[in-house]
């Protein structure tokens, strides 16, 4: 296993170069690499909008609705050659997925859902779609001003939550 990138490292590493030779994305390609290091680190949850509607969209209970409200989860990705991990610590629960680019996985999520995840990039966001029953949410990773901005998709139910990097 190579190490694990904590941050991006100079110039080099914004512009795919040095600092990632021999990582890519099964095409030659480092550019993605070098896009998805930009959302590496810890992030804390600052501001929440909708969430709520979001998990009752889901089709999650009150009682899961309600703690999963009063938490302020702490978010850590990382990336390992061409793998990319993300863990999600709460009071709640904790949760753990890793993933190469473009490729399908299983997931269970957080609410116990048993899915078929995918996640990729797509103009600088890492878009996550989830499947199950017949059912289908996203979870866009984007990157604004400093912040990363998480934004739920079910239906026409959409919920916005915001995290700060940690220092």
């Amino acid at each position: 296993m190579g190490p694990v990138f904590k941050e991006p490292r100079g110039r080099a590493a914004a512009a795919g170069g040095a600092a990632l030779r021999g990582r890519t994305d099964g095409r030659g390609n480092t550019r993605g690499f070098a896009m998805v290091e930009a959302f590496v680190g810890t992030w804390k949850l600052v501001d929440t909008a909708n969430f709520d509607e979001y998990m009752k969209a889901l089709g999650v209970g009150f009682a899961t609705r309600q703690m999963a409200s009063l938490t302020k989860p702490t978010t850590i990705i990382e990336v390992d050659g061409d793998k990319v991990t993300v863990k999600t610590h709460s009071t709640f629960k904790n949760t753990e997925i890793s993933f190469k680019l473009g490729e399908e996985f299983d997931e269970t999520t957080a609410d116990d859902r048993h899915v078929k995840s995918l996640v990729k990039l797509d103009g600088g966001k890492l878009v996550h779609v989830q499947k199950w029953d017949g059912k289908e949410t996203s979870l866009v990773r984007e990157l604004k001003d400093g912040k990363l901005i998480l934004t739920l998709t079910m239906g026409s139910v959409v919920s916005t939550r915001t995290y700060e990097k940690a220092s």
